[in-house]
């Protein structure tokens, strides 16, 4: 019994083991190891009945589409997961969050196209990431962020990628091989390798780099000599392929000597097709930033209004552009000003302070240029004071504030000026009144008219700026039944002082109409009104007629039950009485009979 209770148990052993070991997979349990190797097995999808004691586990050259968390479940001995040429193309959220133990993972030549941050989410302890040969083109800038610090090797080459987190490579502090090429980018931010002094090399062949930021590091490049006297490169780079434009900003990587020296010049054109070290140093030249166009789209703006300025430079390399302001401060994005990267300044709302000389400031590598443009602010128009008396304003060019207020009614027609006739107000309503006025040929270069107005109950002014070429103008918005004083000015260029002048063309006093129609909406309400309380009142009245009926009824009802009751007890008593009396009138018919006979015997 003993022997076949130790057979079983050893049966059951085997069956377990192979049932742990995936089909048609190879399992080498090397004490204290154990080694999956599922290599070119036909797998769709990772084995679901796999020990979660592996320590190495090797599913390439399958068909695996798919990974989730569920396959690497508590697998936290596990060190090396490769899944090197699968067809991969998605990684569910949190795939590796049990993997607190891998240091290497394979992910090369699948279909992945991006990375999040919850792909990679768990891998707290990874020294070697190898993504190339994918269809990457997105990376998202946390994806890296559980091993930053611990990171050795990343290989992301073969990719699509246009743009990549260069902030999460400069805290790689223990990165050593960082392989990007033959991919799209274009640009590198400075200072990314500035920390990096573990970095042994740096592959950033054939992608569309025009230049190079130069960074400290890259000086280790340098033939050194070892202890032994073996020379040695403590850094290898590698920027070939690349479309580099050679001037002076590459000036540094000219200089270098490197055994791998086989960069080549895309532009400018003297130098295409040229190697770095067949070209002289003489050659990398800049040339210094020249604006070449320097405009405003309006001289004279009126405050509050935008304007854009727009400032192009040429140079080798492309100058960058700043402005300075009149107060002689650099202008700066903000809710109100917009500086685009062609050198384009839009100042949304203008103020007072905007007037005066903005200064453009191309500069690059080889030097700075700076050049004026004036702008001037027309300050918005105020009346002072419409409830005095309107003064005469001097003729020639005036203030834009000037108070211009037409006289009272007491003051007589003969008192009013001149141009106070040229202005008329027409086609009047409760809400609206067409403005009319005649050209001014006496004023040259009027740039625009001014209509300013309020009611006289009312002393918020309102203003608007119409084109020069108009002779009419529609209000609206009116208040019926009010008194409105108007004026136009005009706006124009004084040829003399070079300054913006204004002029009264006119004012007029006008009132808008009653607003009748609002009797005949209240006369409509009233009736409206009226029968909806004739109704209710009916509907009230119903209800209280109902009311009055049931309790009519009612009582009606009790009345007769009372009346019953009453009846039943008259005839009783009236039954009993008649039975007494009848028996009291036969007692008396029976004494008056006695009674003859009687009295004989008394008369005896």
């Amino acid at each position: 019994m003993m022997e076949r209770f130790l057979l079983s148990l050893l049966l059951l052993s085997l069956a377990v083991r192979t049932q742990l070991c995936p089909k048609r997979c190879i399992c080498q349990n090397l004490s204290p190891s154990l080694a999956i190797l599922c290599a070119k097995t036909g797998l769709l999808f990772v084995p679901p009945f796999i020990d979660r004691r592996t320590v190495e586990l090797r599913l390439t050259d399958n068909f695996i589409t798919t990974v989730r968390r569920k396959d690497f479940a508590n697998m936290t001995s596990l060190v090396h997961l490769t899944l090197s040429r699968n067809t991969i193309s998605q990684i569910m959220p949190l795939t590796f969050g049990d993997l607190r133990g891998l240091r290497a993972l394979h992910l090369d030549s699948n279909r992945l196209t991006r990375l999040v941050n919850e792909h990679l989410k768990g891998l707290v302890n990874l020294r070697h990431l190898i993504l190339n040969n994918n269809q990457l083109h997105h990376i998202s800038e946390g994806s890296f962020n559980d091993f930053l610090s611990c990171l050795e090797d990343l290989d992301m080459s073969y990719n699509n990628l246009e743009r990549f987190p260069w902030e999460a490579i400069s805290k790689m502090i223990n990165l050593n091989t960082l392989a990007l090429d033959h991919n799209l980018i274009s640009h590198i931010e400075e200072g990314t390798f500035s920390i990096l002094h573990k970095l042994a090399r740096l592959d950033m062949t054939s992608n569309r780099l025009h230049k190079l930021p130069p960074d400290p590091l890259f000086l280790r490049t340098q033939l050194l000599i070892n202890a032994k006297g073996i020379p040695y490169f403590s850094l290898t780079l590698s920027f070939g392929g690349n479309p580099l434009h050679c001037n002076c900003e590459l000036l540094w990587l000219r200089r270098l000597t490197r055994k791998d020296d086989l960069e080549t010049c895309a532009s400018p054109p003297q130098l295409m097709g040229k190697y770095f070290w067949s070209i002289s140093e003489e050659d990398f030249t800049c040339d210094p930033p020249l604006i070449t166009h320097l405009t405003a789209t309006k001289a004279f703006v009126v405050e509050g209004q935008g304007v854009t300025l727009k400032c192009k430079a040429i140079g080798d390399p492309d100058p960058s552009i700043l402005w300075s302001s009149p107060e002689g401060k650099l202008v700066s994005n903000s809710s109100r000003t917009i500086i685009y990267s062609n050198g384009t300044l839009d100042i949304l709302i203008t103020t007072l302070k905007d007037s005066g000389m903005f200064t453009c400031i191309a500069s690059n590598a080889a030097g700075e240029i700076a050049t004026n443009v004036t702008i001037g602010i027309i300050p918005l128009p105020h009346l002072v004071n419409f409830t005095k008396e309107r003064k005469k304003p001097a003729p020639g060019s005036s203030d834009i504030t000037t108070s211009t207020k037409t006289g009272s009614p007491s003051n007589g027609s003969d008192a009013k000026s001149s141009h106070d006739r040229k202005v008329v107000a027409t086609d009047l309503s409760t809400t609206s009144a067409l403005i009319r006025w005649p050209s001014l040929h006496p004023i040259p270069g009027i740039r625009m008219y001014q209509i300013q107005y309020n009611s006289s109950t009312d002393n918020t002014l309102v203003y608007r700026m119409i084109p020069s070429t108009s002779k009419t103008f529609l209000v609206n918005d009116l208040t019926p039944g009010r008194d409105y004083d108007l004026c136009i000015l005009a706006v124009y260029d004084d040829g003399m002082t070079m300054m913006t002048g204004t002029r009264v063309v006119g004012c007029v006093q006008f009132t808008t109409d009653q607003e009748y129609t609002q009797c005949q909406s209240v006369h409509a309400q009233f009736l409206g009104g009226t029968m909806i309380i004739i109704i209710g009142g009916i509907i009230v009245a119903s209800v209280l007629v109902f009311i009055i009926i049931l309790m009519i009824r009612y009582k009606v009802h009790n009345s007769s039950a009372d009346s019953k009751t009453k009846v039943s007890n008259v005839c009783s008593q009236t039954n009993s009485s008649h039975s007494a009396a009848m028996a009291r009138s036969t007692s008396k018919l029976a004494s008056t009979a006695q009674e003859p006979q009687l009295s004989p015997e008394s008369s005896d």
